[in-house]
């Protein structure tokens, strides 16, 4: 049966975990109060999601769900960051089969998705456009002729509004199907009508280290990771790994494992009991030796002391 939900969030962790469709990771980059909100629709076969977050981040996404997933800017804004491939207002990216990458945000940023499961996409494909819209191994960037991204993106935003205004019309089979099925379209005739343009080695072997750069830090989920291990287990020189680090990430790779822990060591005092545990033993945990500086640190970053994220929200 066709459903829709809107949810808003103030944590970055709960709004990461509900993004449809793929393992999500999100790391705040700059100082503030984060603020997130999702979209989600799902019509017989079509799975959408508009989303929105107001603060500067680094994402990683990763999935092998069996779906044909694009993704597009929902809204005027800063480009978006995808495995050091900028994507603007006016292009789509199309995800490989088994996804995993990098997108990174300058500021305020609303974008969205689609997906169908895989043989379905081929199917439309080849009876709308008579194309093959199988996704291949890699990501992919498209800019549809401006006509045919102007309507997807109008289609979707008005989908959105109808699951914030009237979701009872969402639920209803009839109405679900025809909004449906103009999606299918409109997003075919984006996918069909433009040439991805010639292949780059350099970036797709960029991709793979980034890849391997990811699946090295995923193996350490809760614990510090430091940069000598790092460049062994990717198998690139620390030079390498910088340069693909800006591409995808928008700096080093040491300013990023500082972030990440420092969103770990977060994560870990929110979840703590200030009764047993102390910001010393958590900091400690995360590699933080100076914990002046970690303290500092923590509230450019977060907005509030260690302490108060330990005790959590007054009652």
């Amino acid at each position: 049966m066709p459903s829709s939900a809107v949810r808003s969030y103030t944590d970055p962790d709960d709004y990461a975990t509900a993004i449809r469709g793929s393992k999500t990771a999100l790391t705040v980059v700059n100082r503030g109060n984060f603020s997130g909100k999702i979209t989600r629709i799902d019509f017989h076969r079509l799975w959408m999601q508009r989303l929105s977050e107001n603060l500067p981040r680094i994402m990683h996404s990763s999935s092998d769900s069996g779906r044909a997933i694009v993704s597009f800017h929902t809204q005027p804004g800063p480009d978006l960051i995808r495995a050091g491939v900028a994507v603007d207002c006016n292009s789509i990216a199309r995800l490989g089969k088994e996804h995993s990458y990098f997108q990174r945000s300058s500021g305020l940023t609303c974008w969205g998705s689609l997906s169908l499961p895989v043989k379905e996409m081929q199917s439309v494909g080849a009876a709308i456009a008579g194309s093959d819209l199988t996704p291949s191994d890699n990501e992919v960037i498209i800019t549809p002729p401006p006509a045919a991204m102007a309507k997807l993106q109008r289609l979707h935003a008005e989908a959105g509004r109808l699951a914030e205004s009237a979701p009872e019309l969402i639920a209803n089979a009839d109405v679900a199907r025809g909004l449906e099925q103009a999606l299918i379209h409109a997003l075919v005739t984006c996918l069909s009508k433009v040439d991805p343009g010639p292949d780059s080695s350099a970036h797709h072997r960029h991709e793979k280290i980034m890849r391997r750069f990811h699946a090295a830090i995923a193996e350490h989920p809760d614990e510090a990771i430091y940069i000598p291990d790092l460049c062994t287990t990717v198998g690139v020189p620390e030079r390498t790994l910088r340069q693909c680090c800006y591409e995808s990430l928008g700096m080093g790779p040491k300013r990023y494992l500082l972030l990440r822990r420092m969103n770990l060591a977060r994560q870990a005092l929110r979840k703590a009991d200030a009764a047993v545990t102390t910001v010393t033993d958590i900091a400690v945990h995360f590699g933080f030796w100076n914990f002046g500086r970690f303290a500092t640190e923590f509230k450019a970053l977060f907005g509030e002391v260690p302490s108060m994220t330990l005790r959590g929200p007054a009652s």
